[in-house]
């Protein structure tokens, strides 16, 4: 069973699957050092907004995870900082990503977002955890 978030004025959850690509869809995770700090620079960019995180997959050209908004927090707005903020961060530890992006742009314009409830928690949460295996077929 889901717990809910308490505020002075609502009560609910704001979780979602999001998922970002890399601009191009180049696949720069393909090291593990590029997708632990990839990891890294998401899980700091959502803790500073406090916006948790309870599944985070990082493959070589895009990202999945369960996040659970801020109530106030729009989707937009959480993508906006996600992308952003670990953009920021990812380019100070790997500053050779500016090889391939130049422009300082690591995170594709489009995204994809979707509520996730009681009811398809479990099944989007297996989804995302078992992303190995789904490329693996591909």
């Amino acid at each position: 069973m889901e717990e809910y978030k308490h505020s002075r004025s609502s009560v609910g959850s704001n979780r979602k699957h999001v998922q970002i690509t890399t601009k191009y869809r180049y696949k720069m995770m393909r090291q593990e050092k590029v997708k632990a700090f990839c990891k890294v620079a998401i899980e700091e960019s959502c803790k500073r907004h406090k916006i948790e995180i309870e599944i985070l997959k990082v493959m070589e050209e895009h990202v999945h995870m369960i996040v659970d908004l801020p109530r106030t927090m729009s989707d937009a707005k959480a993508i906006q900082i996600i992308k952003a903020l670990s953009s920021y961060i990812l380019f100070r530890i790997c500053p050779n990503l500016r090889k391939r992006y130049s422009k300082g742009h690591f995170w594709n314009a489009g995204y994809f977002c979707d509520p996730v409830g009681n009811n398809n928690f479990s099944q989007t949460f297996d989804y995302i955890e078992n992303q190995q295996e789904h490329h693996a077929m591909q």
